[in-house]
């Protein structure tokens, strides 16, 4: 492993982000570090062409942390949606300093925002599941392609226990709706797992995370969780939890 375990991050006001970093967590963590690593080591030598999808989630942090302080040849970029959290913004700074690189960033295309947002209105995606998918669509999913064109494999930080949806997540699959290797290192990852890391390894985070933000998207379509409850469950709060993707991950 390369480098020593930092200075560890002040605690935060929220527990679930600042977990007791007890030996048997922390062995836990040290060992699925180095499986990850032997996973992403083994994905990039078979694939050439290979990309993260960093959205900068804890988990996603992780995986940064992982590639750059590994010096592995993986190319990460992002999608600025146009309407992100200030935090996400501050964060991405915060990456380019910490790791002195800055990652790809694909953005969605202006006339159909502009045609989106004259003809149906600037929030219309809270009126139905419908205008939600559509803008989803036309903020992610569309710039999403782009970011995979000519891609042969590419890497997510999703586990499994984050949502119904995704309770079946294997560790590599073939991505179907894109054509191309899927790899998900963090599968079986847990949360307090994810949270020992970036505590061990000084990560930086989005700081909505001390907030009860547990998973972050847009702001408009994000919102903070009570205690204990789901770790999805202020990503499209209005809608049936069975159904709460943007269409980044469905097959």
């Amino acid at each position: 492993m390369n480098g020593q375990l930092s200075m560890l991050k002040p605690a935060a006001s929220n527990p679930t982000t600042s977990p007791k970093l007890t030996d048997e967590l922390v062995r836990t963590v040290t060992t699925k570090r180095a499986q990850v690593l032997q996973l992403l080591q083994s994905a990039s030598s078979e694939f050439s062409a290979i990309t993260f999808a960093n959205s900068y989630g804890a988990e996603d942090m992780v995986l940064t942390d992982i590639i750059m302080k590994e010096q592995l040849p993986i190319e990460i970029f992002s999608l600025d949606t146009g309407r992100l959290p200030v935090e996400t913004y501050t964060l991405m700074g915060e990456v380019e300093n910490t790791y002195q690189t800055k990652p790809v960033v694909f953005f969605p295309r202006h006339d159909a925002v502009e045609h989106y947002v004259r003809t149906l209105g600037i929030n219309a995606f809270y009126e139905s599941i419908e205008l939600r998918k559509a803008c989803c669509h036309m903020r992610k999913v569309e710039p999403l392609q782009r970011a995979l064109a000519s891609k042969q494999a590419w890497i997510t930080g999703m586990r499994a226990e984050q949502a119904t949806t995704r309770a079946s997540l294997p560790t590599r699959e073939f991505d179907a709706g894109n054509q191309l290797e899927k790899f998900n290192p963090l599968s079986d990852w847990t949360e307090q797992e994810v949270w020992a890391y970036i505590r061990l390894f000084n990560v930086p985070y989005n700081q909505l995370h001390d907030q009860f933000y547990p998973s972050i998207g847009c702001a408009p379509c994000t919102r903070a969780v009570a205690m204990g409850e789901d770790v999805r469950a202020g990503r499209w709060w209005w809608e049936d939890p069975t159904s709460k993707e943007c269409g980044l991950h469905v097959k």
